[in-house]
């Protein structure tokens, strides 16, 4: 398989998106491949003396071997931290699918992969009309889902893998999450997951203390570009 681009979405907001889209780009990095980054809609960012600047952009950029200009890498910039949809409608700005795709062709052309990482959930909505999901279709990335192992994963783990099925969005795999460290019964949750969505996790990560270093996702990233 040629990884040529990829989008991370998640069962749910704060499961780990970023801490996986960083980790494995600084993974294909190490390998070699010139990785670029885009986090086409964010909320939830800070004022600066060159605009509204959002964390999770910032490190994705950080990660990356390709330079771009931070409206490239995070073209939808939102300061409250809400839905993009709600938030875009407060800015009075309408998300447009064309530029995003357009910013996305410019970070492909310069690198060998692109790692796009949503916001919130597979279904998060951007519009009136449309979610995060119609994002990845019209970028025609195959999705990586990342699962924050917690109560209520299991479902939300199956509802977001039968969506992907339903509209034929490539899966690339999923990546398991240990975001509560106090989450009953993981092991068997986490064995019911390899079960229903027919795959053994790419990468199991276990619950990451603040500060602590970020999880290797080097054979996650052999797998998805051997």
């Amino acid at each position: 398989m040629k990884l040529t681009s990829l989008f991370v979405t998640g069962t749910d907001t704060e499961v780990g998106k970023t801490v996986v889209s960083t980790a494995l780009t600084r993974a294909l990095v190490a390998r070699g491949l010139r990785v670029a980054v885009m986090k086409p809609i964010a909320s939830g960012s800070d004022p600066t003396p060159d605009g509204l600047r959002n964390s999770d952009a910032l490190s994705l950029r950080a990660a990356s071997n390709v330079p771009a200009p931070y409206e490239v890498v995070n073209p939808y910039c939102f300061q409250p931290p809400v839905s993009p949809h709600i938030a875009a409608s407060e800015a009075r700005v309408t998300i447009d699918l064309a530029l995003l795709r357009s910013r996305f062709d410019s970070l492909a052309a310069a690198s060998d992969c692109v790692i796009v990482e949503g916001a919130g959930g597979w279904l998060a909505p951007i519009s009136a009309t449309e979610s995060m999901a119609d994002l990845a279709a019209v970028l025609s990335t195959p999705v990586l889902l990342v699962v924050g192992l917690r109560l209520g994963c299991l479902n939300h783990a199956l509802l977001t893998r039968e969506s992907l099925a339903t509209r034929g969005t490539p899966f690339a795999g999923w990546i398991a999450n240990a975001v509560d460290p106090n989450f009953a019964r993981a092991a068997e949750n986490l064995a019911t997951l390899t079960a229903r969505l027919g795959a053994l996790p790419l990468a199991s990560i276990p619950f990451l203390e603040s500060g602590h270093a970020p999880p290797d996702l080097d054979t996650a990233a052999s797998m998805l570009c051997p």
